[in-house]
């Protein structure tokens, strides 16, 4: 049975440990390591070397970092924190005049960490990687490889785009990550500035996951700005798996984290159950729709709570993780800002006489996390009215949050309950982080019905937050398992038996989630899994509306000062194929009064409002017959429009 010792990491070290530095010349020292930190950017960018700089600044962020006993457990939180971190610090790089450069980003990092090794004496060091190490990247590798499969087998243009065509939000990131890598910082402090760059809605939307593939962007192109045309949607593709790729290590790492020491057999057992109910679940509809931002957003509530579960054995170490993930939520996806505010709280709170100590820390991470963990939230509510969103439609996909909620949340509360008899206070804590996240859920079901509606989109959000608590939550169940025993009596006898139980329990859970095709997923509604129809997407014979849109793309060239919009048989093939060339042409804030239209997509009517209100040159890219007669009536019937409204035939065969 742990002891308490085990509900956190062991204390850092004190001043006479070894790692101390040696008495020697720290300011020479120092000089030369922001020599180092500026000569290594200056000479990488020119010799287009800039992709190394993020893994060495993550590398020397990890060295310095002494929470976490395994080389896993500092890069996960290393990674976590650069990204928290990284949201704060793009409110300078908007307004200094370096924007996202490579060489000032990364020299400014790399000082940073100097400084800091500096001021805290401490030496860059790094756990021995071992095998606990390599079974989570190996399962993320694998589970992430097989979802990659799809955009591996898409040769063209129009097989890509009917990939990111399944979920039409993946054209509007596409182009606020350009219009942030083109400002070089966030729109939504100046969104004047950017009107001709970003269509008006997504201004104030949260921006820290699209600032920072940008950043990124840029030091993997050693180049200024972001990759545009079809090369946009090349790397959106990669960067939005990478960051589900953050998602799953941290789920495999948070949940190998909750028991404390585990047996090899649990660890092994544990990596597939986590795995299975990644696959099985809802979790790869994230990926399929286009919500990279709570992709985001829920990588850092589960590093978040898995922190506030079982600390960090330095208290200013765990402070300041904490602030850069709430920030770092609030900056991404602010919808998850309240249960994970609620969690820092209870911790700040159980801590509360040891805190005392580090009572300066305290102050300053706590008034920089309280003035902009929430600022992006505060603009969203009264800048841009975005509440009205709570209200929004849910699909079919409704029932699986039902089932995914319903369906986990007793199973997992049971082992989490009997865990929780032990003397490590972990379990009990993890209670009521599932609690904490199940409530919120029903939360918002319970205002949507207030307010006449079903429980809708924002309860599925809630769901899906829920669910990756319940997923780590799944440990508690592994651990049940029984473990093969050095006492005496008959050692074979009890090793088969945990062996057998082991492997009858990662086959249940790969079946239960429908990963073998025996059966449908207990989690999803369909016959298919989300992976399953992910991964058998046709990619040899695209969509009609990417179809029409990477035909349009190659033959008609953007025209500056004329908007640009595509017209096909129903307005709604048409919505989506202008948002979608519109993207790849970098012009959705000169589009956007011709897309966005109130009238929805009824014709004639939309055609009508489109021609009537869009001001200045019109080109309209005709794929359909029956749109070409919709215009010429309509033109037919306002001349007025003739001189300023240009029709251009596109025949697509489908």
């Amino acid at each position: 049975m742990p002891s308490e010792l085990t509900v956190t990491d062991p204390p850092a070290r004190a001043a006479t440990d070894p790692e101390t530095p040696p008495p020697g010349h720290p300011y020479r020292r120092l000089l030369v390591a922001l020599a180092v930190a500026w000569l290594v950017p200056t000479v990488a960018y020119p010799l287009h070397l800039a992709w190394l700089l993020p893994p060495l600044v993550l590398l020397a962020t990890a060295s310095l970092l002494r929470g976490g006993s395994t080389l896993l457990d500092r890069l996960v939180l290393a990674m976590l924190l650069l990204v928290g971190a990284t949201t704060i610090a793009g409110l300078f790089f908007t307004v200094w005049p370096w924007g996202l450069h490579p060489v000032a980003v990364s020299g400014t990092a790399l000082t940073a960490l100097a400084l800091i090794a500096t001021v805290t004496g401490r030496r860059p060091t790094l756990p021995r990687p071992g095998w606990t190490d390599l079974l989570p990247v190996a399962a993320t590798i694998a589970v992430v490889g097989y979802l990659a499969s799809p955009w591996l087998r898409a040769g063209t243009l129009a097989g890509r785009l009917s990939l990111l065509a399944l979920g039409e939000d993946n054209f509007r990131h596409v182009a606020l990550v350009d219009a942030i890598g083109r400002l070089g910082g966030y729109v939504f402090l100046d969104p004047s500035a950017s009107r001709d760059d970003i269509v008006s809605l997504l201004a104030r939307y949260p921006q820290g996951w699209h600032l920072t593939t940008a950043l990124l962007d840029a030091h993997l192109r050693s180049a200024t700005g972001t990759a545009s045309g079809a090369s946009s949607i090349s790397h959106y593709e990669w960067w939005f798996l990478a960051t589900f790729a953050l998602l799953v290590i941290t789920l495999f790492w948070a949940a190998q984290r909750l028991p404390g020491p585990l047996h090899p057999l649990h660890r092994v057992v544990l990596t597939v159950v986590v795995g299975a109910l990644v696959l099985g679940s809802q979790l790869p509809r994230l990926l399929i729709a286009g919500y990279p931002s709570e992709v985001l957003g829920l990588a850092l509530a589960v590093a978040l709570t898995a922190l506030v579960v079982r600390p960090l054995g330095g208290n200013r170490e765990q402070l300041v993780l904490l602030g850069a993930l709430l920030t770092g939520i609030g900056f991404t996806y602010y919808l998850f800002l309240p249960p994970a505010g609620l969690l820092v709280l209870g911790w700040l709170v159980a801590h509360r006489r040891e805190l005392l100590r580090v009572r300066r820390t305290v102050l300053v991470v706590g008034l920089v996390t309280a003035l902009l963990a929430p600022l992006p939230l505060l603009l969203g509510i009264f800048a841009a009215n975005q509440t009205e969103a709570l209200d929004a439609k849910a699909g079919l996909e409704l029932a699986e949050a039902w089932r995914a909620l319903l369906g986990l949340t007793p199973i997992v509360l049971i082992g989490l309950v009997i865990q929780a008899r032990r003397a490590d206070r972990a379990w009990r804590r993890h209670i009521a982080a599932v609690l904490v996240a199940v409530g919120f859920a029903l939360a918002i079901a319970l205002a949507n019905v207030l307010t006449g509606v079903q429980p809708a989109y924002y309860f599925m959000k809630g769901v899906h937050l829920a669910t990756v608590g319940l997923v780590v939550g799944a440990a508690a169940l592994v651990v049940l398992l029984p473990v093969p025993s050095g006492d005496a009596g008959r050692p074979r006898a009890r090793a088969a038996v945990a062996a057998l139980a082991a492997v009858l329990a990662g086959l249940t859970a790969v079946i239960l989630c429908g990963l073998t095709g025996w059966s449908r997923s207990l989690l999803v509604v369909d016959k298919q899994s989300w992976t399953q129809s992910w991964v058998d997407h046709d990619v040899d014979n695209p969509m009609r509306v990417a179809q029409v849109c990477a035909a349009a793309y190659h033959r008609y060239l953007e025209k500056p000062g004329t908007v640009t919009v595509v017209l096909d048989r129903t307005g709604y093939r048409g919505y989506v194929e202008s948002i979608c060339l519109s993207a790849l042409q970098g012009t959705t804030g000169q589009t956007e009064k011709a897309i966005y239209l109130p009238t929805l997509f009824e014709e004639p009517e939309r055609t009508r409002m489109m021609l009537r209100t869009t001001r200045g040159p019109l080109r309209l890219v005709i794929s359909d017959p029956a749109a070409q007669r919709r215009v010429d009536k309509l033109l037919t019937q306002y001349p007025d429009l003739r001189g300023r409204v240009t029709t251009v035939p596109m025949t697509i065969k489908y």
